[in-house]
Formats: structure tokens, sequence, C-alpha cells
């Protein structure tokens, strides 16, 4: 009974396997489908093929006196083509300072410019007005060339206000130095053969955007000695200082400064001859402003 029973248990197990096995087989025969997403792709790679084929075989229209004039309408009579190379006439007036200094000293300069952006006069001056000394001061009537975005060169006349005025001729160049330093240097050729040459420098420091701290350096020089003017060859004066304003508007600024002055050489030596001082420093409020 034993024997019969185990020998049906086996005969059992040998069909369910045979089964399994032949499933296994007919499923490794039947060829699977490829993913919904793998065709889609393939799909999307022929769209893609046949639409870049599209753009590149595109070629678009000529352009006609009709779009022409669409995108350069005339603005009430006033037809824009006509207008792209203009050069307009502009002109603007600076009062750089304009101040009272210790010692009831009243100082200024300032220039003004009028032309075109391929040239312009300039017209500048500087002085100052000191009690018991009268007023010491030149004008100046330059034409500028712009060099390039930067930088103009400059030549004209500079004519001396005060004690026995003189005349000069003048060549320089002014404009932004890198770092944003404002640079001028002009070197003037006198009567009777006096040279003399002027540089000056400046910078803008922005504290905030209304107050601005201003540093300036002015310096000149003589070709020879003339004591009827004050005037010594070689380095004769240096002016240094320090202005602090506050712009109410862009256009107008009320300041406050510290400034230095130094004479040197045959320059201080004519000083203290006639009992000036060689070195002098004076506290400035004044105004900068400009239209």
């Amino acid at each position: 009974m034993r024997h019969a029973l185990a020998i049906a248990l086996l005969l059992c197990m040998h069909d369910a396997f045979a089964q399994d096995h032949s499933q296994h087989q007919h499923h490794s025969m039947t060829p699977q489908s490829p993913p919904a997403a793998t065709v889609d792709e393939h799909a999307q790679h022929r769209e893609h093929a046949s639409s870049e084929g599209a753009i590149s075989d595109y070629r678009p229209p000529a352009l006609t006196d009709a779009d022409r004039a669409a995108a350069f309408p005339d603005l009430h009579g006033h037809d824009m083509r006509g207008h792209m190379d203009d050069d307009p006439f502009v002109w603007m007036v600076t009062a750089d300072r304009f101040e009272w200094q210790q010692g009831d000293v009243l100082a200024w300069e300032g220039s003004a410019w009028f032309g075109h952006d391929r040239g312009r006069l300039w017209l500048r001056s500087e002085g100052e007005r000191e009690p018991g000394h009268g007023t010491e001061g030149d004008i100046e009537a330059l034409w500028g060339k712009p060099v390039n975005a930067w930088w103009d060169v400059l030549a004209g006349v500079r004519h001396d206000i005060g004690y026995d005025g003189q005349d000069w001729l003048a060549f320089g160049v002014q404009g932004l130095a890198p770092y944003k330093f404002e640079v001028q240097a002009t070197a003037y050729l006198g009567e009777g053969g006096q040279t003399a040459l002027q540089a000056e420098a400046e910078y803008e420091l922005l504290l905030t955007n209304k107050l601005i701290l201003q540093p300036r350096i002015e310096a000149t020089a003589h070709g020879r000695n003339d004591a009827s003017r004050g005037i010594g060859a070689g380095l004769g004066e240096v002016e240094a200082g320090l202005r602090l304003r506050y712009e109410i508007r862009r256009e107008f600024a009320p300041y406050i400064g510290i400034e230095r002055a130094y004479r040197f050489g045959n320059t201080a030596d004519i000083a203290r001859a006639v009992g000036d001082a060689v070195h002098e420093t004076r506290w400035v409020a004044g105004l900068r402003f400009w239209f």
C-alpha cells in the first residue's frame, strides 16, 4: 500500500514539472512587443527630423518698401530715416567751484562748452578776489577736438585778469583717466617767450547717492622768472584740497572743505621777499552747480 502511494505521488510531480517546462518554452519562443515609451520616442524622433527639414527649407520673404515704411514711419512729418546720422548742437555751463575761503577770499572755477560731438568751443575761467590784492584770474577760449570717447585735445588763447594782464597761446588735453580721475593739462606760450604748464586732477568718491567727497590737486610751473608777477622758474605753486558736497539735486550742490596751498623754489623766494606766506591753509564753503 505504501509503495503504491509513493509511486502515485511521483507520477503527479512528473506531470506538473512537464507542464511547467512546456509553458516556459512557449513564453520564450513568443516575441515580446516593445514598450509603449520606446515606440513614442521613435515617433517623436521621426517627427523632429521632419520638422528640422521643414525649417531648413524655409526662406524668409524679401523685404519690400511697404515693410521698410512700416518699420520707419513718418512721425508728424519727421521722417526718422533722415535723422539717423545727426550730430545736434549741444551746450553746458558748469561752476565746479564758487566759494568763500577763509580770509574773505572769493574764488571760482568754471567752464562752458558749445558745439557738436565732432568739435566744441570751450570757455574756462579760474581766479580769486582777495582783500588788499584785488582780482586775479584768467579766462580761456579753446577749440576742443575729441580723439576718443574719453579725451579731447584743445587749442586756443588765454587772457590773464589782474595786474598787468598777459595773453597766452594754449595747447592741452582733458578727459577721464583710468579709475575715473578727471585730468586737465595745458601748456602756455606767453608774451616775451614766457612758458607755463598747468595740470589738475580730481576724483569723486561716492559716500552715498547724494554725499560726495572730492579730492583735488593743481600744480603750476613756469619756464622763467617774472618777479613783477610773483612768478619764479620751475615748479611754483601746488594746491591740494578736499571738498565734501551734498547734492540736493544733481545740478545744485553746496559743499564745505579745506585747501592747502604751497609755493616752491623761486616763486617761494619772491613771496618771502614781499611778505607773502609760503604755505597757507584755508577752510572753504561754496556751491557747485551746472545747467
